[in-house]
């Protein structure tokens, strides 16, 4: 009964922004066969409860649908599609590594399982208990009742998050509330090439402020993201220049410019490879577009 009220939550309270009046919770409707979105994960947990969607990332893909959930430890360049039968609809809510630290130092001995240390996929996906299920359906519950929200949102928050850290994929919700897990470390340098993907860098460099060594870095990274620290860039630069083109469709040599590119003819290309069409299509087709935002997750 759970899911088929998520379901009718969901339904009743979707935005064309995917906002909700809960901070960190976003609710998604997308049809099937739209075009693929692309975009950056954030760290966050998404609970498909009608349809399903097809998320890759790197070389790896990932599927899920009604009634499973699905963690990304790391705010990752994704690209998602609705998976063919209907409307999908799904729940997403950011994860505060902050929280999730207080949680831990609030656990007896015992009450959490004991952690390898070892880097863990930056996107993972589970069967959805009904434990977890039930404290989504009670926070979206709380939509419908403003006066409520302010006291009870971070206390069902927290239960989810409880829900998470013991779960199936708890070892790296865990790794989020710790300062210096090999998650981290990874994601320190994640951060730093999201926040200077125009600037280039030495993996050595990124691999001693990690504390890590070159070949332990590439492995952890790769770990995470699927993708090597250069490649991660490079998908980084893509993705910013489809959102700058979007503004700027007249200006292609310039956004390739701003995002890093030294040369025109080799932005084009890769643009042209990660998104299947040149920069200069891509831009006009995008200031054509109309319809609701969509997200890659959930």
């Amino acid at each position: 009964m759970s899911l088929d009220e998520l379901r009718d939550l969901l339904e009743r309270h979707a935005r064309p922004d995917l906002t909700t009046a809960i901070d960190g919770v976003r609710i998604c409707r997308a049809e099937p066969g739209a075009e693929p979105e692309y975009a950056m994960s954030g760290v966050m947990l998404a609970v498909i409860a009608q349809g399903g969607k097809r998320l890759a990332i790197g070389d790896r893909v990932y599927e899920y649908g009604v009634g499973q959930y699905l963690v990304t430890s790391a705010d990752l360049p994704v690209t998602g599609r609705v998976a063919p039968g209907g409307p999908e609809l799904g729940f997403g809510m950011t994860l505060e590594p902050a929280v999730i630290a207080e949680l831990m130092l609030q656990a007896g001995p015992g009450d959490l399982p004991r952690s390898t240390g070892a880097p863990r996929p930056g996107i993972t996906v589970s069967e959805a208990p009904a434990e977890l299920i039930d404290a989504i359906v009670r926070l979206l519950r709380l939509l419908d009742r403003p006066r409520d929200r302010r006291v009870l949102v971070p206390l069902v928050k927290r239960e989810i998050l409880w829900r998470l850290m013991t779960g199936e994929q708890g070892e790296a919700v865990r790794q989020l509330g710790l300062a210096d897990s090999s998650l981290s470390h990874i994601t320190r340098a994640v951060d730093w090439i999201r926040d200077n993907y125009a600037e280039s860098f030495r993996v050595e460099d990124l691999a001693r402020s990690s504390r890590m060594s070159v070949s332990a870095f590439h492995r952890n990274f790769q770990s995470v993201t699927a993708m090597s620290p250069i490649q991660f860039q490079k998908q980084i630069r893509l993705q910013t220049a489809r959102l700058l083109l979007a503004n700027r469709p007249q200006d292609v040599t310039g956004v390739g410019c701003r995002v890093g590119y030294d040369s025109a003819s080799q932005f084009s290309r890769e643009y042209k490879r990660q998104f299947g069409v040149p920069p200069s299509v891509d831009a006009a087709r995008m200031r054509e577009r109309v319809g609701p935002v969509a997200a890659a997750v959930p």
